[in-house]
């Protein structure tokens, strides 16, 4: 005799992720921020051992109600609820909900902890790209983060503070926190739109 499950909730594979954030999202640049966070959390995936292809849908989706729901706590709460209706899975909205200080979700798992480490420090390396003389990632370094974090008037709505608990949360040195994001937007540079004009 069979046994009857319930229909399970699944991870949406990157095509279906990236279908829904360009359905919500208008903006490039805020396509291109999805794909900046992607990058530096699928590399720690692969570092860590960990899903790539699960951690990858979940930062390409963490924003993608940002467009429609531009104030807290409406984003990210009010997205989740679209993605439930959709069938996507515990674990990833979890985590997105996790990203945000505010959201009373706190970060358990790996996944959660990475995508808050890597979200405002992916938008902060891509703002630093764009101010360099070619506007490449390939000319940031983990001193000129380092420096600008501490210009206030640069990319103010960057939350320095986020970058730094997020490595601690993560337990990397943010030395090597930046880094390994650097490295990781650097290897998707084209896709990035931050190749430049080196």
């Amino acid at each position: 005799m069979m046994e009857t499950m319930a229909e399970p909730q699944r991870a949406p594979d990157r095509q279906q992720a990236w279908n829904i954030l360009c359905e919500f999202t208008q903006s490039e640049s805020l396509r291109k921020h999805a794909l900046a966070v992607e990058a530096c959390v699928t590399a720690y995936a692969r570092r860590l051992g960990e899903d790539a292809a699960l951690w990858s849908v979940t930062a390409l989706l963490h924003d993608f109600d940002w467009e429609i729901h531009p104030q807290a706590p409406d984003h990210p709460m009010k997205g989740e609820a679209l993605l439930a209706e959709r069938g996507v899975g515990d674990e990833i909205r979890r985590a997105i909900l996790s990203h945000a200080n505010y959201s009373g979700v706190t970060r358990v798992s790996k996944l959660e902890k990475t995508l808050y480490a890597c979200d405002e420090l992916a938008g902060f390396i891509t703002a630093i790209s764009y101010v360099k003389p070619h506007r490449s990632v390939f000319e940031v370094d983990v001193a000129s983060v380092k420096k600008k974090m501490k210009d206030k008037a640069f990319a103010r709505s960057v939350n320095r503070q986020d970058i730094l608990d997020g490595a601690q949360e993560l337990g990397v040195s943010l030395d090597d926190h930046i880094d390994f994001c650097i490295k990781a937007m650097q290897a998707k540079a084209e896709e990035l739109g931050l190749k430049g004009s080196l």
